[in-house]
């Protein structure tokens, strides 16, 4: 069982304060846990992917993923693979959830002040662009040239659950640094998936998609607090953006920023309502019978969630429900139906050409380099300072960590590459992925052990 969090040093919980703690540090704990377990729970479905896909039952593992799966809407077939479906459907949550994270580190996170920002800003820049640049110098003029993203993103799942792993030997302001590098990346992801991997547009369901964006913006504006209308929206947003030439997962990040973050209660209003209703629970008989309450003491219970859901945000209690799903439903999902590479003699190869060395040098090599030196860098010119509590050695480790691309680095690989192409990337980005959790395991182990000598 992982140390409890409290033990580690306090290097920025106390400093936040009481509401950003409510707000922000108590979820970002909650969120490490739930990642790490996910990133074995991910490892775990890709190798299982893999073996399978190599068995005597592998033509049943590509039948699965050619499966088709769908709905008709008002005579309108959307038959999909379920590969496919997963990829551009189910992935809209992950996007989405992606999405609301980025926007909570913005509210009230290590993104809402520019000084705090800066540091893993700075080097998550670096640690996308010595990788891309790496990617191209291998693949200039090659057929897997568009592939020059695939190394650009850090897998958080895989990156967390390596470091929840060592436990005490890194401190938490580590973990929130590599949280707030790997939503950086996604950022930059987001982004290049938008501007550079994009078909040929079609401008009337972009326009639909614009004016479903205005309806979610109304809703926005207008108070509406139920989550109901914004999914309908987004569900129709995504439709849209099907049709339209950009990646319909894209609907899930654009939703996210309509996402209300206002609450029904202030904090003003929760205290009393809440303590009346304590006092009326209180008040009320007891159990009539074990396991039975009474109507008074009931109709209070209610009353008390009613109120916690007044005062929580909808974009942090959306993003508390979707977690879950997304981390053991989802992921893994998306794991199992895309890391199952055949692996034939031209397929291995593959790690011997541009494409592979562009993709192995890029996120091995590239990201730990740009991570580090963009960082010392920008403490050099006094841009940033260190995150308290860690040294070099640790964001390193961090760097290196960096380098498990999987989950967007596949997706960026799909969007990217020839079919001919894609199982040689997978393979690639699978061996480069296991290689940076094992290389910054290891570094961090013994960084961590005379880190812990010193003190």
């Amino acid at each position: 069982m992982p140390p409890r969090e409290k033990s580690q040093p306090n290097t920025a919980g106390p400093a936040l304060g009481r509401p950003v703690l409510k707000f922000v540090w108590r979820p970002f704990q909650v969120f490490v846990r739930l990642e790490s377990f996910s990133g074995i729970l991910l490892l775990a479905c890709a190798l299982a992917a893999l073996a399978w896909a190599n068995s005597r039952w592998g033509s049943a593992y590509h039948h699965l993923k050619e499966f088709p799966l769908g709905l008709n809407l008002g005579g309108i077939p959307m038959i999909l693979p379920f590969e496919k479906l997963v990829n551009d459907g189910l992935m809209a949550f992950f996007f989405l959830l992606v999405g609301l994270e980025i926007k909570r580190e913005m509210l009230a996170g290590e993104l809402a002040s520019f000084r705090r920002a800066l540091f893993p800003a700075v080097a998550a820049l670096g640690g996308m662009l010595i990788p891309a640049g790496i990617f191209i110098a291998f693949n200039q003029g090659e057929p897997g040239a568009k592939g020059w993203g695939i190394p650009m993103a850090t897998d958080i799942a895989f990156a967390l659950g390596v470091l929840q792993l060592l436990g005490r030997r890194v401190p938490l302001s580590l973990k929130v640094f590599l949280v707030a590098l790997a939503i950086l990346d996604d950022i930059g992801a987001i982004l290049v998936i938008a501007l550079f991997y994009t078909s040929h547009l079609s401008y009337p369901s972009l326009f639909l998609a614009g004016a479903f964006l205005a309806g979610l913006l109304f809703l926005n504006r207008s108070g509406v607090k139920h989550p109901l209308p914004y999914m309908l929206g987004g569900f129709f947003l995504w439709i849209a953006l099907f049709h339209s030439g950009v990646h319909a997962t894209l609907a899930g990040v654009a939703l996210a920023f309509f996402i209300p973050t206002k609450t029904l209660l202030t904090d003003e209003q929760f205290l009393p309502r809440a303590q009346n209703i304590l006092q009326r629970f209180r008040a009320a008989e007891h159990r009539i019978h074990p396991g039975v309450l009474n109507d008074e003491r009931v109709s209070a219970i209610h009353e008390m969630e009613a109120a916690c859901e007044g005062v929580e945000p909808m974009a942090q209690r959306l993003e508390a429900r979707l977690h879950p799903w997304v981390s053991y439903g989802i992921l893994p999902l998306f794991a199992l139906l895309n890391a199952g590479v055949t692996l034939s003699l031209p397929t291995v190869h593959v790690l011997r050409e541009p494409l592979g060395l562009g993709i192995l040098v890029g996120l091995c090599l590239g990201k730990p380099i740009g991570i580090v030196f963009f960082s010392r860098l920008a403490v050099w010119m006094k841009m940033a300072s260190l995150p308290p509590g860690t040294d070099w050695k640790q964001i390193t480790g961090a760097g290196i960590l960096g380098g498990i691309g999987f989950t967007m680095s596949i997706f960026i690989a799909h969007l990217g590459l020839a079919p001919q192409l894609l199982d040689g990337a997978k393979l690639a980005i699978l061996c480069a992925s296991l290689a940076a959790g094992f290389a910054g395991f290891a570094f961090l182990w013994f960084a961590g052990n005379r880190v812990e000598t010193e003190r």
